[in-house]
């Protein structure tokens, strides 16, 4: 079998095999055909070792996805491209659909994470030199996909296998290696555009590259610009009426209804009430247009119980008990969606966050003709993202007991009789649950790298070296909105103007009065000059700094009768800096409902020597054809966390032509990124639904749930009134200690030799498990509560109920700690198949490609004692994934379609409850897209069109359970698209 033939199948994506020159590792080189024998192989290397070989075939898997391939595709970035289903294997990446919920990297970034594993596991090489952190807020520790220069990318390269001993700790799931485009002469243009059937969340990028070769130098570099429009709520049908979409079960006769039979309905209209209020995550609704006060007696609303009443909607229709009020909260069963909860701006948020991109990049390389044929190079890559997400913001606008700014009727009211932050030291009197309008929150984020080096020969040997010099910066101002703590205590503090009104009893600062409280203040309707006021736009800077210095050599150590026994060693060093200043306003708690933070601010350096060896053992025998053993070996050396050593051995053997088998074991060693060691305390909150025992009777609780809240002195009907408080931190005072992983590897590879009538025909299985202990993460603030309190040892037990405080006296209010810590075990095992046809038929050629991956294990626990909880397969984290890749190439013309398939999932016997009579719905049905496309090509010209969810394919529907985020009523899951049907062009012209 040929070497090409063999690089078909390790590179099973491609559709060709690449080399790369051993002395200038990033240069060029053309494509060989995989159906014919490549014509010179010179020395090359590939991602996943260091080593140049004269070969294409490797030991580990290796994927590559080509330049042409992401165009007939439709992809109109290289973040599309990476976080598709055919190289995340159907894990969840953080993309733009997380602009609305705090993630690593800030509102906007875009990471990737293989094997399903968090994205500081992942390593993105640009050039086979890493790509360091970008993004906004405390949290950045992985590389943003938004950096990379698209329209300069020939491919991308993915090892799937763990390589720490050969990059660095952490290439723990894999490494991403982009190769740019080398050698160009003249000028292309590039332009495409992504436009939805339905409106929204179009892409657009425009870029011009260049380049100059001759023989002693070549320089080139592109400019390009990527726009994304906003997506919003209100775009979609699935998403403009997010429900429970719940159904109903008969207690006595076990029958069931259809979902969304148990929906609450709003009693306005009749019908099942959008965005309501929930209890928990996936009910994106918020309590607005109604007031709060102690239990009063009044007149209920349309569908309240009872007489007594703590929640109040204006209608001035009533004349008893509280004169313009309706009761719509506290009686006796009073559901909590009889409240209104919804407000038409809730469909202005971003379902799709708008971005807008601009990339520089710049290479270039000389010949020196000394020093070895040494060759200087360099690259500089340059990048601003401005992103922006549109939310909706509550405002709960607190009146002191007595206030003249309440109406009489209630000027004795008291909700509670400390303070609040706003209060100016008096009881609660009124609380105003206002619908305050959308506000925005904006980051801008400006990165560059810049790389140097020299490398070539040493004199009289047949090794090579090569220096390099990186540094890499991230510079981040990211703004948001927000009402002021100072600003509404002041303007809360009024007295009566003496020509009618109120004015501030301290007017310093230009101080404005609150409004007094109206039917149309709790109706939204808020002065503009006080709004100006208190609410104010704040902005905090986020900067990250890298910075490494590389030295490596690389050639024969001896020879043996079956080949030459090659080697490369070398050294690096890298120093990693963080400095995020929140806002002042942060900083001080003056953010009214939102977070404090305090600046997270920290270094970290390490020391690393490397070495690998390969060792042809035989070739060209019967029964070893080829059999190869590679072996690397990485000592690290961190000034936080001192060192370690890593390794890793695999071996290839073909003892037949069509039949190869490979296999790999390593280790790694990863210290927590800067992040996880020392970001600042940040106190939050969540919503107070996310209470286990709060309204228990209308969430099916189990037997634990119920033992452990009565064992606290709450009866079933208790429902909490105050928000969870959690409080985040850099785990290194808390003592956190570095990761440690394991990472097996093995696969057969099969290319039975049929007529050549019938074709080529290749397949490749490859099963791997990875086992990370001491794994750095977060639990969850909610994860953490119900863990807690659906655990039958509960707080006697340890395990979650360790990081939750004993309930406050008065209130219950509970406090979550979800700082970083060691997970004790983290492991995925699961299979790669691989599957490939070519044939000739009529005028052109058919290629057909199959991948599928199937999770055997995605498990997890948080301390050594605790059993591991297995989630494969539930929602969001599915079994099987597989694409299908058909492509039919004939002249100049090319025709694709594409098929993704994610497998249903289910989380029923995850959380311990009977699918046929829960009453909500915890599972997905398979999800299929479709994607049609086709190229011309003609002399310096290629245009190419398609369509991208050719069947408008609308994500998949889970219940409001508390157990996920949902968008609409669908998972928050990268692996469904959430935009539709999108047509796409792209055309590229050569000068």
């Amino acid at each position: 079998m040929s070497s090409a033939l063999i690089a078909a199948l390790i590179l099973p994506v491609a559709g060709a095999a690449f080399a790369q020159d051993a002395t200038k590792p990033d240069a060029e080189a053309p494509a060989t055909e995989t159906t014919t024998a490549a014509t010179s192989l010179e020395t090359v290397t590939v991602t996943g070792s260091r080593i140049g070989r004269d070969t294409f075939t490797s030991v580990s898997p290796l994927q590559v996805i080509t330049r042409e391939e992401t165009t007939l595709a439709g992809f109109n970035s290289a973040a599309g491209a990476l976080q598709s289903t055919a190289v995340t294997g159907g894990s969840a990446q953080i993309n733009n659909a997380y602009g609305g919920f705090v993630t690593n990297g800030g509102p906007g970034a875009n990471t990737l994470g293989l094997r399903g594993m968090d994205p500081t596991r992942t390593l993105i090489l640009l050039n086979g030199r890493r790509v360091a952190p970008a993004g906004s807020r405390g949290s950045v520790g992985s590389a943003d996909l938004n950096v990379l220069p698209t329209s300069m990318i020939d491919r991308v390269e993915v090892l799937k296998d763990g390589a720490s001993s050969i990059y660095g700790s952490d290439a723990v799931a894999g490494v991403v290696n982009i190769i740019t485009r080398k050698n160009l002469n003249g000028f292309s243009a590039e332009a495409q555009y992504n436009v939805t059937e339905d409106g929204g969340g179009d892409e657009t990028r425009y870029s011009l590259s260049w380049g100059k070769t001759s023989d002693r130098f070549s320089i080139s570099g592109s400019f390009e610009a990527y726009d994304r429009d906003e997506l919003t709520l209100g775009d979609r049908d699935w998403t403009r009426c997010n429900t429970y979409y719940r159904r109903t079960v008969n207690a006595v006769t076990g029958e069931v209804g259809a979902w969304g039979s148990a929906d609450p309905i709003d009693y306005m209209t009749g019908k099942p009430k959008c965005y309501p209020a929930g209890n928990s995550a996936g009910v994106n609704g918020v309590t607005i247009n109604t007031i709060g006060t102690n239990l009063r007696t009044g007149v209920g609303a349309p569908g309240a119980t009872g007489t007594t009443f703590n929640r109040w909607r204006p209608n001035a229709a009533i004349t008893t008990g509280l004169p313009g009020f309706e009761g719509v909260g506290g009686g006796s069963t009073t559901d909590l969606n009889v409240r209104d909860t919804f407000d038409p701006r809730t469909l202005n948020r971003s379902l799709i966050s708008p971005v807008e991109v601009k990339t520089g990049f710049v290479q270039g390389a000389f010949d020196l003709q000394t020093l070895g044929n040494a060759e200087a190079y360099f690259e500089v890559l340059a990048n601003r993202r401005e992103s922006s997400q549109t939310g909706f913001k509550q405002l709960s606008l607190d009146y002191a007991r007595g206030s003249i700014l309440l109406p009489a009727s209630l000027q004795t009211a008291q909700s509670q009789a400390a303070p609040t932050e706003t209060t100016n030291g008096r009881p609660l009197g009124v609380r105003a649950f206002i619908g305050a309008g959308n506000d925005k929150n904006s980051q801008t984020v400006d990165f560059w790298k810049a790389t140097g080096g020299l490398r070539g020969d040493f004199v009289f040997t047949d090794w090579h070296y090569d220096f390099m010099v990186s540094k890499s910066r991230s510079d981040s101002d990211y703004t948001f909105e927000s009402f002021l703590i100072d600003r509404m205590s002041r303007s809360l503090d009024v007295v009566a103007a003496p020509g009618g009104g109120f004015v501030c009893r301290d007017p310093s600062g230009g101080c404005v009065a609150a409004p007094a409280l109206s039917s149309a203040v709790i109706g939204g309707q808020l002065p503009q000059t006080w709004r100006n006021y208190v609410y104010q736009p704040v902005t905090g800077n986020t900067l990250y700094e890298e910075s490494t210095v590389n030295f490596s050599i690389d050639g024969p150590l001896f020879a043996l009768p079956y080949g030459e026994v090659r080697g490369a060693f070398g050294l690096e060093y890298r120093k990693a800096k963080i400095d995020d200043t929140p806002p002042l306003d942060s900083i001080n708690n003056n953010l009214l409902g939102l977070t404090s933070a305090a600046p997270t601010r920290g270094t970290d350096s390490v020391k690393e020597i490397y070495g690998e060896i390969e060792v042809p053992l035989l070739s060209g025998l019967k029964g070893a054809e080829e059999l190869v053993l590679n072996a690397s070996a990485r000592y690290t050396d961190y000034k936080s966390y001192g060192g370690d050593h890593t390794y890793k051995i695999g071996g290839l053997w073909t003892p037949v032509s069509w039949l190869t088998f490979r296999a790999s074991y390593g280790t790694s060693y990863r210290a927590p990124a800067l992040f996880e060691q020392f970001l600042g305390g940040t106190s939050g909150f969540i919503a107070s639904g996310n209470d286990p025992c709060s309204d228990l009777a209308a969430n099916d609780p189990s037997i634990a749930l119920l033992a452990n809240c009565a064992a606290e002195g709450l009866a079933p009907g208790y429902l909490s009134t105050n928000s969870v408080k959690v409080i985040t931190a850099g785990g290194a005072e808390q003592g956190l200690k570095a990761e440690t992983s394991k990472n097996f590897t093995t696969g057969i590879i099969l290319q039975p030799e049929f007529s050549k009538s019938f074709g080529d025909l290749s397949f490749a299985v490859d099963y791997y498990k990875i086992e990370v202990e001491n794994g750095v993460s977060r639990a969850g603030g909610g994860e953490i509560l119900q863990r807690c309190y659906n655990d039958p040892e509960f707080r006697t037990g340890g395990g979650f109920c360790r990081l939750v405080d004993a309930r406050t006296p008065g209130t219950n209010a509970l406090t979550v700690h979800d700082s970083y810590v060691n997970l004790a075990t983290d492991r995925v095992r699961g299979l790669d198949f691989t599957v490939r046809y070519v044939r000739d038929i009529g005028p052109g050629t058919l290629r057909s490609t199959l991948q599928a991956t199937h999770f055997l294990e995605q498990s997890s626990k948080l301390f050594a004692e605790d059993e591991l909880d297995d989630y494969n397969g539930n929602v969001g984290s599915p079994s099987y994934t597989a694409t299908l890749d058909t492509t039919y190439e004939w002249k100049k013309w090319k025709v694709r379609y594409g098929l993704e398939w994610v497998d249903a999932t289910q989380s029923y016997g995850f959380y311990g409850v009977d699918r046929a009579t829960a009453p909500y719905k915890m599972h997905t049905e398979d999800y299929f897209l479709s994607h049609l496309s086709t190229q011309y090509k003609w002399d310096k010209w290629s245009v190419t069109g398609g369509v991208r969810n050719l069947f408008g394919a609308d994500p998949k529907v889970i219940s409001h359970s508390g157990a996920y985020n949902r968008v609409g009523n669908a998972p928050l899951y990268s692996g469904y698209d959430y935009v539709g049907r999108t047509f796409f062009m792209n055309v590229q012209a050569d000068f």
